[in-house]
């Protein structure tokens, strides 16, 4: 308040605050604590800190905020000046101009919209100098001249902030010791700054006071959050657990959690590594609300604003399902109820990308299947009960990350779904298949069944590819050295052709393997299908052996089976390209002739001989026979 002067006049300015009832109340009960001299002013609700973070307490009103007005007394006898100029100026409890409260235009709309992950439109490319520059900035005296540094290379209060996040991000370690401990006062600035650990408390408190520095209005924010230590289901009461920041950017409060951002704890080993996180960077409100929840629903910056039971039930996303590029999850709820022993799970992502799952640790008991912008998965517990389904997503990186966790009731098991402990992921064709070179498959869906044990699956090959298939079953009749036995892989022109012939009636994992011929390396695996057969009196014996000489266009008809009848004799039919002469040889030898379809046949007889092999000389000038297929004589 501004008043015309009068020289009997005494000006004297004032601050005036005022308290409601029951926050008189609550700061009563805690008048007689003593302060420590050295710590930064307390705000409100601070109750002392516990498990490392300062416990704040639900109190009405806002901070401690005031009115500043100058008074004159004047002398009883004189009449005061009438008021030229009356203004109010809002100011915080250190004098400084009090930060705009959050209202409407604030607010962004809910549930997310899927347009960005930010809260305002960023180019993070932008800030790809500035962030080297700020990230290797190092403290040299106090906090004054170490915001005057990072602000060397800035030129909006947007870049001011970003400077400030990746210098806080890239230097200041949880610590978790802090963090554990009971009654531990609250962390100096000084103090951070020295040994650059603290707990969420100082990260917001240290973020707040950079950014006052560098002439950037910023609150703290506490509240309950789905951090460290989060359980699905968990309900929230009592103290807050965690605390964040919001900062006042083009006319428009935002959303930062500098604590989040720097990294993450172990939860085995407890220990916190350096873990640059993008996501908690001016957050989208409706993504923000999924793991903060603040002690004032107008911090929520949404419409409408989320009650805490909602916060409690829906589901979490992880930042990791939006830095992975995922848009949406079915179910919507994190506890999932089985029905008849099965429950499915669907994915959407706004590009193609590859999953994983686990179930209580191990890739077993599930089907999963890539879709063009996301993924299905059938998932089959083995036991009734409580179950943890973690789905995991590689995006962009080489790295699979967790992006979703459920917790599955299961109160039925059906015993005809078995699957082998075999099957990997993903299940069937799909664009991952076709981006490694195998094209238009005769099956397109991951699940085959017949009815006799035997199928036969082609697909085309890109040029300079290989593949190798092998079959996987649960009861220990295929082994290591036969499970490539039961399939015989042929080529005609640029398709490749899989027989397969099961050795028993069940479910198998027919495995699918691809290498580029001319590079180093293995054999890398793309996809399965899970062959089911339900005929008991299946019983196919294995194929014969291929050696390397078998070309990639050669062709068998006859015998297929791999086991010959004994003191019998066998025909033999193959299309072999490339070759001068061919013949069999068991006992005996017995040469094979081209007839005018381009096949070579002849027989052989198995009498007193354990095995049989094709052989092949390429050259008409040499007597070199090269081995290219193997057969077993039965005992019998």
């Amino acid at each position: 308040m501004e008043l015309k002067k009068d020289s009997n006049a005494v000006s004297i300015d004032m601050l005036l605050i005022v308290h409601s009832e029951k926050r008189r109340a609550a700061q009563g009960m805690h008048s007689d604590r003593q302060a420590d001299p050295g710590a930064p002013p307390q705000r409100r609700g601070l109750q002392g800190v516990g498990n490392g973070i300062r416990k704040w307490q639900k109190l009405e009103g806002n901070d401690l905020y005031g009115t500043h007005l100058t008074v004159e007394v004047h002398p009883q006898d004189t009449m005061p000046q009438l008021l030229k100029k009356f203004s109010l100026a809002k100011r915080d409890k250190n004098g400084n101009t009090r930060p705009r409260q959050p209202g409407g235009k604030d607010a962004h709309a809910y549930p997310w919209d899927r347009s960005s992950l930010k809260s305002m439109p960023l180019d993070l490319r932008q800030f790809e100098k500035l962030d080297t520059y700020a990230s290797q900035v190092m403290v040299k005296s106090g906090l004054d001249e170490l915001v005057n540094d990072l602000l060397q290379e800035t030129h909006s209060d947007l870049e001011r902030v970003r400077a400030i996040w990746i210098w806080i991000c890239h230097h200041i370690e949880y610590d978790i010791e802090a963090a554990q401990e009971k009654d531990r006062q609250a962390f100096k600035l000084t103090d951070i700054l020295r040994t650059q650990k603290t707990n969420c408390d100082g990260y917001a408190e240290l973020f707040e006071k950079m950014c006052r520095i560098a002439g950037v209005q910023c609150m703290t924010v506490p509240g309950y959050s789905k951090g460290f230590g989060y359980q699905t289901g968990q309900s929230f009461s009592g103290e807050f657990d965690h605390v964040w920041n919001a900062v006042y950017l083009e006319g428009r409060w935002h959303l930062v959690d500098s604590t989040w951002g720097s990294g993450l704890v172990d939860t085995t080993t407890s220990k916190f590594t350096f873990l640059y996180n993008e996501f908690y960077f001016l957050t989208h409100p409706a993504l923000f609300i999924e793991d903060h929840f603040p002690d004032n629903k107008n911090w929520q910056l949404l419409k409408p604003p989320q009650s805490l039971r909602q916060f409690e039930n829906n589901m979490y996303h992880k930042s990791e399902f939006y830095n992975k590029g995922m848009l949406s999850a079915h179910p919507e709820t994190s506890m999932i109820r089985t029905v008849n022993g099965k429950a499915t799970i669907t994915m959407e992502s706004c590009a193609p990308t590859l999953f994983m799952f686990m179930l209580n640790g191990k890739q077993e008991h599930g089907l999963l299947s890539l879709r063009k912008n996301g993924m299905k998965l059938d998932i089959y517990p083995p036991t009734m009960g409580t179950h943890k389904l973690q789905i995991f997503a590689k995006g962009n990186s080489d790295i699979y990350s967790s992006v979703l966790e459920y917790t599955l009731k299961c109160n039925y098991v059906d015993l005809g779904v078995r699957l082998p402990a075999e099957l990997h992921q993903p299940m069937g064709p799909s664009w991952f298949s076709e981006q490694m070179g195998i094209l238009k498959p005769s099956h397109p869906d991951p699940i085959i069944h017949t009815s006799d044990g035997r199928c036969s699956i082609t697909f085309g090959v890109e040029e300079g590819i290989s593949v190798l298939a092998s079959l996987h079953g649960d009861d220990g009749l295929i082994t290591e050295e036969t499970q490539r036995r039961y399939i015989f892989q042929l080529h005609r022109e640029k398709r490749t052709e899989l027989k397969v012939q099961l050795p028993r009636a069940g479910k198998f994992a027919l495995k699918i393997f691809v290498k580029k011929r001319q590079e180093p390396g293995n054999y890398v695996f793309v996809f399965n299908y899970l062959l089911c057969c339900s005929n008991t009196k299946v019983k196919w014996p294995m194929f014969p052996e291929s050696f390397g000489n078998w070309g990639q266009d050669n062709e068998l008809l006859e015998p297929l089976a791999g086991v010959l009848p004994a003191n019998r004799n066998v025909p033999f039919k193959l299309k072999l390209h490339g070759v001068a002469k061919a013949l069999v040889k068991g006992q005996d030898t017995w040469p094979l002739t081209l007839n005018s379809e381009g096949y070579w046949e002849g027989s052989c007889s198995t009498a007193g001989c354990q095995d049989v092999y094709v052989m092949v000389l390429e050259n008409a000038n040499h007597n070199f026979y090269s081995y290219i297929l193997k057969y077993k004589v039965s005992d019998q």
